[in-house]
């Protein structure tokens, strides 16, 4: 994609923002339920609680929808997983062909910017940021092309920085000089293979590369707290997954039921006064008779009881 391109690209874009994004809204009843709601709000105490959005992956999910269990769970910051909000803006399906790595590549290098601004307006008119973007294209397969438009979605939807799963040295390195190009941040996740130095060939690699914490993962990993390594590298940590694990690789489970001190990191926190928020992860096993929605505002609860 020429630098031509991309320019016109995001002019189209930003020029469409009033007009898409309210158009949109007012065709779908749905959307005027959610901007006819109290705005959420989930800043607790100075520390900003947060939620991703693949904790909604049971229930329908078109972007719409999401943006209502996010306002019902009064949660007003996210992180917004890229599947809802590229099926949106019209990217192909998953269709299982030898093909569609590169039909997906296709679309992403061409596509233009209009419909994320719409989910921008969409989602500013109903009280909740997007602080992070996980869209499935910043993988060692992908495209410097794909790259660049998970970055360019990532600025239109206002966020603060892009996650994705730690891949190898190589890839860190890539990503890190990709995110300087365009003032952003690149936030890793990692899983049970956690250590206190698991990331630091990545942060030193580049400042704009960061940390996704996930707490519950790192405690069932190490089968220690995480609070050490949050008060050593507190500033490079962008966001921080929130759920409740046990020791030794056990089990997600229903928070305070599990060995990751959550109420601990919490208060810690709101002690320390750290910006990054707190991102609730909903992956226990949601009970006969619930459903995600219920999940995540028992967490949500159960945060706000830690930080009152």
């Amino acid at each position: 994609m020429t630098k031509e391109n991309v320019s016109r690209r995001w002019f189209i874009g930003a020029g469409v923002l009033a007009t898409a994004g309210m158009a949109i809204a007012s065709k779908s009843a749905l959307a005027r339920s959610i901007l006819a709601s109290a705005k959420p709000n989930s800043k607790i105490n100075g520390v900003q609680i947060g939620v991703i959005t693949y904790s909604f992956r049971s229930m329908p999910g078109s972007i719409e929808q999401i943006l209502k269990y996010c306002v019902d769970c009064n949660i007003n910051q996210i992180e917004l997983m890229g599947e809802a909000a590229e099926a949106y803006a019209g990217a192909p399906a998953r269709d299982g062909s030898a093909d569609y790595a590169a039909k997906i590549a296709q679309w992403r290098e061409s596509t233009i910017m209009d419909p994320f601004f719409a989910i921008r307006k969409m989602f500013d008119d109903a009280g909740v940021g997007i602080y992070a973007w996980k869209p499935n294209a910043l993988g060692a397969k992908n495209t410097d092309g794909e790259i660049d438009y998970a970055f360019n979605v990532a600025k239109v939807l206002g966020c603060s920085h892009v996650t994705v799963e730690l891949p190898d040295d190589l890839q860190t390195q890539r990503l890190g000089d990709i995110a300087e190009k365009h003032n952003l941040m690149v936030g890793y996740h990692a899983h049970t293979q956690a250590t206190p130095t698991l990331w630091d060939t990545a942060l030193n690699q580049s400042e704009h590369n960061g940390i996704n914490l996930d707490i519950g993962h790192y405690s069932a990993g190490t089968s220690t707290s995480p609070i050490d390594f949050i008060q050593k590298n507190h500033k490079r940590i962008l966001s921080m997954h929130i759920k409740d694990r046990k020791f030794h690789d056990g089990p997600n489970m229903p928070w305070g039921e599990g060995d990751t001190p959550i109420k601990e990191v919490l208060a810690l926190m709101k002690k320390e006064k750290y910006k990054f928020p707190a991102t609730i992860e909903l992956e226990y096993k949601i009970p006969d008779g619930s459903d995600a929605v219920k999940e995540v505002i028992k967490c949500r609860t159960y945060a706000k009881n830690a930080l009152a």
